[in-house]
Parts: C-alpha cells; sequence; structure tokens
C-alpha cells in the first residue's frame, strides 16, 4: 500500500502524523499485533497556521516531510500538545527550532514535563484550561481540560466552525492503517477495546468527567492521537466509551447495597471451608451482597471486571513453599488495570508448616492502596470450630466496615501522651 502524504480531513485541516506498522510492543504493557499511528494535525486559518501534537522521535522525518507540503515555517504561529508523552513531543524540540515564532500551549500539569523536555531557559508557553481558546482567524481552537486520561496533563482541542475534536489519546488505539479513516481502514474494533481496557480504564472517573465535557459537543470527527480517525460515526465511539466506563453492578444490587468478592484456592479444602465461613458471616449483615469464587477455574478477566465495581474483596490462599499461591498472584497483579484505592481487603487461609500467605496478601493489597481493617486468619492444616468461627467473625467485620456499622475509636491527645515511653 502506497504510504501517504499529508492528507486533508477538513477544509484547510490536515493529518500530518507518522506510520509505525512494524510496532509491536507499546510501553512496554501493550501489545499492537497492527503497529500503531502517531497522530498530528495543522490547522490553517486566517492569522497563522497552528500544529496539534507531534509524533515520536524516531518518526519526526516523516512528520516534518508532511508538515511542508501544506505550511512554510513562518507561518507556524501556535503548536498546542494535548499530551506530553515522548510519543507526541518527540519532535517538538526540532518543530520549535524550526518555527521560532510559535507560542505552544498546554495544560497546567505538564509545565514540569515540558521543561524536561526542552532545555530551553526563556521557554515562551501559554497555560489554558476549559473556556480558554485560541483565535486563528476564522478557526479557533477550544481547549478541555481532560485530566488522567491518561496522564495529569492530558487535554482535548476543540476546533469548533468544523466540529472536530482533536482528543489526545482518548477515543484512539495502536492500529496502523495507511487508509488512515475509520470507514476505510480495517476492522478495528479490538483494537479500540484493548485500549481502553489497558490505558484508559484505570481513570473510568475522569473518563466520565471527560465525557460530560465531549458529549454536548456537535461533533463531526474524531481525531485521536493514534489509530484511525473516526469520522464515520464518531458519537458511536463516544457512547462506545460511556458503556465501557458507567458502573453497572449497582443497577443489580441497588444503590444502598454494598458488594464483598470472595476469592479462594484450596488444595484439599481446608481454605475453601475457610472462605465459606467468611461469606457466611458476611452474609448475616443487611446491605452486603457476597459472591464466592474458585480461582482454581476461570481466567483473571471475568474476576478483573467484578472486582472493579465491588466494594470489598476477601482472598484466601494455603500456604506453600512459604508463598501464596500462583493463581492468587496472578489475579493481583491484574488489579493494576482498573482502580482499587479505598476498597477493602482482608486474606485468609490454611497452612501446614510456615503460613506466610495470609500476610503476604494483606502486605499486597495494602501495596494497591486497599483499607485491611480486619486482621487475616490462619488456620493450621484443617480448621478447627474455633478457627472458622474467626472466618466468620472476619466475614461479618468486613460487613461492619462496608456498611458502616463500625464505631471508630477516637483517641484524645492526652491518651495518645499518656501512651508515650518516659524519657530516660
Amino acid at each position: 500500500m502506497k504510504t501517504p502524504g499529508a492528507i486533508e480531513i477538513a477544509p484547510g485541516t490536515h493529518w500530518i502524523g507518522a506510520l509505525d506498522p512494524g510496532l509491536r510492543e507499546f510501553d512496554i504493557i501493550l501489545r499492537t499485533a497492527n503497529g500503531t499511528t502517531y497522530n498530528s494535525y495543522c490547522v490553517r486559518g486566517e492569522f497563522g497556521v497552528a500544529v496539534i501534537d507531534t509524533v515520536k522521535a524516531s518518526h519526526a522525518d516523516e512528520f516534518f516531510s508532511r508538515l511542508e507540503e501544506v505550511v512554510r515555517y513562518d507561518e507556524i504561529t501556535t503548536i498546542v500538545l494535548n499530551h506530553l508523552e515522548p510519543d507526541h513531543t518527540g519532535a517538538l524540540p526540532e518543530l520549535m527550532r524550526r518555527a521560532p515564532r510559535a507560542r505552544l500551549y498546554i495544560s497546567a500539569k505538564a509545565q514540569m514535563m515540558l521543561k524536561a523536555l526542552v532545555k530551553h531557559d526563556e521557554l515562551a508557553y501559554t497555560i489554558v484550561d476549559t473556556g480558554d481558546f485560541v483565535e486563528l482567524g476564522n478557526r479557533t481552537l477550544h481547549f478541555l481540560n481532560t485530566p488522567f486520561l491518561h496522564w495529569p496533563d492530558t487535554q482535548c482541542t476543540w476546533l469548533a466552525q468544523q466540529g472536530i475534536l482533536f482528543s489526545g489519546d482518548v477515543f484512539g488505539c495502536h492500529f496502523c492503517d495507511a487508509r488512515l479513516f475509520n470507514d476505510q481502514a480495517g476492522d478495528f474494533r479490538f483494537s479500540f477495546e484493548y485500549y481502553y481496557a489497558h490505558i484508559m480504564r484505570p481513570f473510568r472517573e475522569h473518563v466520565l468527567n471527560a465525557l460530560a465535557l465531549i458529549e454536548p459537543l456537535p461533533l463531526r470527527l474524531l481525531a485521536p492521537a493514534h489509530g484511525p480517525i473516526l469520522r464515520d460515526a464518531p458519537k458511536s465511539y463516544i457512547q462506545r466509551y460511556r458503556q465501557l466506563a458507567q458502573p453497572l453492578l449497582h443497577n443489580e444490587t441497588g444503590s444502598d447495597n454494598k458488594s464483598l468478592l470472595v476469592f479462594y484456592i484450596s488444595s484439599y479444602g481446608n481454605t475453601q471451608h475457610m472462605a465459606q465461613a467468611v461469606r457466611d458471616g458476611a452474609e448475616s449483615i443487611p446491605g452486603v451482597r457476597v459472591s464466592l469464587y474458585d480461582l482454581q477455574v476461570g481466567g483473571d478477566l471475568p474476576f478483573v471486571d467484578l472486582i472493579e465495581e465491588a466494594d470489598g474483596l476477601a482472598f484466601g490462599s494455603p500456604t506453600i513453599n512459604g508463598d501464596a499461591v500462583k493463581p492468587v498472584w496472578d489475579l493481583l497483579s491484574s488489579l493494576a488495570v482498573i482502580k482499587v484505592r479505598d476498597k477493602l481487603g482482608a486474606s485468609f487461609g490454611s497452612y501446614g508448616w510456615s503460613g506466610e500467605a495470609v500476610n503476604m496478601i494483606e502486605d499486597r493489597l495494602r501495596g494497591l492502596k486497599l483499607r485491611v481493617p480486619v486482621k487475616g486468619v490462619r488456620a493450621r492444616l484443617i480448621p478447627t470450630e474455633a478457627e472458622l468461627a474467626s472466618c466468620h467473625e472476619l466475614g461479618r467485620q468486613l460487613a461492619r466496615h462496608l456498611t458502616g456499622c463500625v464505631e471508630h475509636n477516637i483517641i484524645s491527645m492526652s491518651e495518645l501522651l499518656a501512651q508515650e515511653p518516659p524519657h530516660a
């Protein structure tokens, strides 16, 4: 397929990005079976030209070649950086050298990263926020502050006269097709969903905040920083983001109910019995819906979907070779793609010799920023009735914390001073 030059996406507005079809891994964590694109755009107005984002440094020559097809450097008055990750700003220093008249427009959170990218004491830039705009003559660029999609600095840029949203990483995907537009490129739906799951999903609340700004726009075209340009039914991609980001479980449990998920894996049924006792204890508290899952079957993904909307999590594992078992660690490691901060967590398990698994799981839960308000329960081999009662109480206390039934101890300063050891 012939490599394209600059491509007009609307009158006076061009794609001037770069194609990277051979890329097979992005930022270590993402597989890119079809490569990716680094999308950059230029907008011509009566008073000057704006360049929106650049490309990865390794593809700068492509970028400059396409840029020079449609504009002279002395015409560039504006450079907008929607996001300062290196795949969007690799060509920035050279662009600034070639276009000295241009002024940079960035979000407030982008300042520190910009100064690290461009070593220049007299760096001229303007901080913009939602409601700010740049006038190019018959073209106006409006800025939308959309932080944490997926870095703190991210923003979108709205070209009002043409109904184009330059959305940065939002609504993008890693899929390279020289035909460029979604109605001409190959089927990239799997890449769109995969990209959302690994890049945007951990910031679901911020996605919803951004959608509140974007959905009212009279949109004609979505121009993301990666993947196809979305000109055919662009609002359907916004609707899909809404579906992916909207919590669903509360529609079933009721807004007043809390959900607790109990995961376990058991070699001889001992940890399973403990898990059942945790479940029974939690179910004794009204307003909590408890689900029990055996990690012996099923992969991580369906559980990750459940965990994202749950309020509390309990993990049961035997101790084998001084460690929790692999399925538990696999599930815990997969939680990096969702928000679990401030959920409640707990651990329990049977052991033969040393019993480290419970404490190790608790440490991992705290590392993931979960709250672990109740000490875990360990049982040597077959749990006794007393140990099962402790598991029942563990579940009960977790449910009480979830429903706000626990009285928090308030310690006065005088009590704290009384507990301090006397001075030597």
